[in-house]
């Protein structure tokens, strides 16, 4: 078998692959290649997340814990009555939520597992600031859940992997040698600055986007948002990486991208009542 025998039909077996394996992301209904069983991903969320709970240290504290659980609850019901009201699928509806709060003041992140396994630091509460900006944070990451973004990344890095080697085979290793060559002069691996990259960062604009929609049916006010990402602006002044390196959109594009986004969707997703 010559080369472009072997191309083609390594092109068309990865196509079959991905055509086999396409789902939609709930909400937007952007098409998504998910290779791998979401049982598969939920299992090791689970696990990982036991780790997480026996190594760090955790505030248990009510007071503090509380504003937490309510805004999450809050989204849980917001999401099983939107989609039952559209009598579609609750993406979420063998989820076990849980959540912790993380007490490390450095570190201003949160997290959602796949399965609904919840991660807040105490050092993004000084980002936060009120209920409003932690449903942003927290309706971003659950997002990420809901959209089963975990799921999509693992399942493209396969596909790509698979597709790469195959095609580096064929083509004698000139993919590889490509690679190491512009990694030895720029210290950069062009398939993550110009694949992997600028997939995250669309995966983080559409958490962003489906994050005020949770917000919103949640009825929380969504320039929360906005506020929340000009604080981290701030924060991160002069240690924010050029956005072609990063796997997150800039801070002012975030911001821009939510300005423009937030009257559409307070008309599209207005608050649910009796949550």
């Amino acid at each position: 078998m010559n080369r472009r025998d072997f191309l083609s039909l390594t092109g068309c077996g990865c196509c079959g692959l991905i055509l086999s394996n396409c789902s939609n992301a709930p909400i937007t209904g952007r098409s998504q290649l998910t290779i791998l069983p979401e049982s598969m991903i939920n299992s090791q969320a689970i696990s990982a997340y036991k780790q997480v709970k026996q190594k760090a240290k955790l505030i248990t504290d009510k007071d503090k814990i509380d504003p937490i659980i309510t805004v999450g609850s809050r989204m849980e019901r917001a999401i099983k009555y939107h989609f039952n009201s559209k009598n579609q699928k609750d993406p979420t509806e063998n989820y076990d939520w849980e959540y912790i709060l993380i007490d490390d003041p450095k570190t201003l992140n949160a997290w959602c597992m796949p399965g609904g396994k919840i991660a807040v630091y105490t050092g993004i509460l000084e980002v936060t600031k009120d209920e409003h900006g932690l449903a942003a944070v927290m309706g971003h990451e659950i997002a990420h859940a809901v959209a089963r973004h975990s799921l999509e990344r693992a399942s493209a890095s396969l596909a790509l992997n698979v597709g790469t080697i195959a095609a580096d085979i064929a083509l004698k290793g000139a993919i590889s040698r490509t690679r190491n060559t512009v990694g030895q002069t720029t210290g950069m691996d062009v398939m993550q600055i110009g694949i992997f990259n600028p997939f995250t960062r669309y995966q983080e604009s559409e958490a962003d986007h489906l994050g005020l929609i949770l917000s919103s049916l949640s009825g929380y006010e969504l320039y929360g948002a906005v506020q929340v990402w000009e604080r981290m602006q701030e924060k991160m002044k002069g240690k924010e990486l050029p956005q072609f390196l990063s796997t997150h959109p800039s801070s002012a594009t975030r911001i821009n991208d939510l300005r423009n986004l937030i009257p559409r969707i307070k008309n599209e997703y207005p608050k649910i009542q009796n949550l």
